[in-house]
């Protein structure tokens, strides 16, 4: 069995250390991403307003609403996603020949090919999340009215969005999602040329794939965020006045009630849980993909003698 199985381990348990780590911050990006009134008093009015907010009205709990969803579908993106784009090298190294690393048009070759794989894969699992992590701040205010609406979990947000909506309403936003797929070509191409060009100079240590990881979501994160604002604004419910009919129309609409600061709504909390989440990523992925090869041995698919390096 080649590499591809062990980088999408690693990359699924990365994946998850990291989203645990950070979730909260996901949380409150999510939540002003979809705020559309900034003027009302329980408004979030910047991310240390929106932790102090969710902690009074909904408690701790109120930052990790939606988790279980967020840690499967995190498992299942970046395992797809590794899988998709180790294979993708593998096909460019072999008919390279000589160990020369990718070119950048490589990468971003190798990136598209993996993103919108992912996509396809688990889209209908982040709109699901995307409603949970929304649902909750819907719920407290509810609460603070004297209603106690039920707590649905994963499946029942889906089983409504199927029952309501269709699998249209699964893919809801899909568009602008495939658009994002620029989002991890930016992130690991950035990665990839910065890693060859440190590794020839040293040899790197988890600290230096945590800078590097960090640094590579940073400069991804900067230039697509408008595009994840407009995804999560479709993938939640909304009025038919109020719905994008595509990007275009979701840019426009944001720009005409909102100006250019509603594309960038929530971009701190989520830059830094990008930039945090990627770091832990790799990092973690870095230190779990031999431990992958091992469980991969032990369980008889793959040959004990290739175990120690990584191809």
């Amino acid at each position: 069995m080649s590499d591809n199985v062990a980088h999408a381990l690693s990359g699924a348990g990365g994946g998850i250390v990291s989203m645990m780590l950070t979730y909260p911050l996901v949380s409150i990006s999510s939540r002003l991403q979809v705020q559309k009134n900034d003027s009302g008093k329980d408004a979030y009015k910047n991310t240390l307003d929106a932790f102090v907010k969710i902690m009074a009205k909904e408690g701790p709990r109120g930052l990790y609403s939606g988790l279980s969803s967020g840690v499967f579908g995190i498992a299942v993106t970046n395992g797809v996603y590794y899988y998709c784009y180790e294979a993708v090298k593998a096909i460019f190294d072999k008919a390279k020949g000589n160990g020369k690393p990718m070119t950048t048009g490589e990468s971003m070759l190798a990136g598209a090919l993996a993103g919108s794989a992912v996509v396809f894969a688990t889209h209908p699992i982040w709109t699901v999340n995307t409603r949970l992590t929304v649902r909750k701040g819907m719920e407290a205010d509810k609460e603070a009215e004297g209603i106690k609406p039920k707590r649905p979990n994963a499946l029942a947000v889906a089983a409504s969005i199927l029952k309501n909506e269709g699998i249209a309403g699964l893919y809801s936003g899909v568009m602008a999602a495939l658009v994002l797929v620029i989002n991890p070509i930016i992130q690991y191409t950035v990665f990839e040329q910065v890693k060859n060009k440190m590794s020839k100079m040293k040899t790197l240590s988890n600290f230096d794939f945590f800078l590097l990881g960090a640094f590579s979501k940073l400069c991804a994160t900067g230039i697509t965020y408008p595009y994840i604002v407009i995804k999560s604004r479709m993938q939640v419910s909304q009025k038919p006045e109020e719905r994008y009919n595509s990007i275009w129309d979701g840019f426009t609409k944001i720009i005409a009630n909102e100006g250019v600061a509603g594309l960038y709504k929530g971009i701190s909390s989520k830059i830094v849980q990008s930039v945090l989440t990627a770091a832990f990523l790799f990092m973690a992925k870095e230190m779990l993909f031999d431990w992958a090869v091992w469980v991969l041995v032990l369980a008889g698919a793959r040959k004990a003698r290739v175990a120690a390096g990584k191809a």
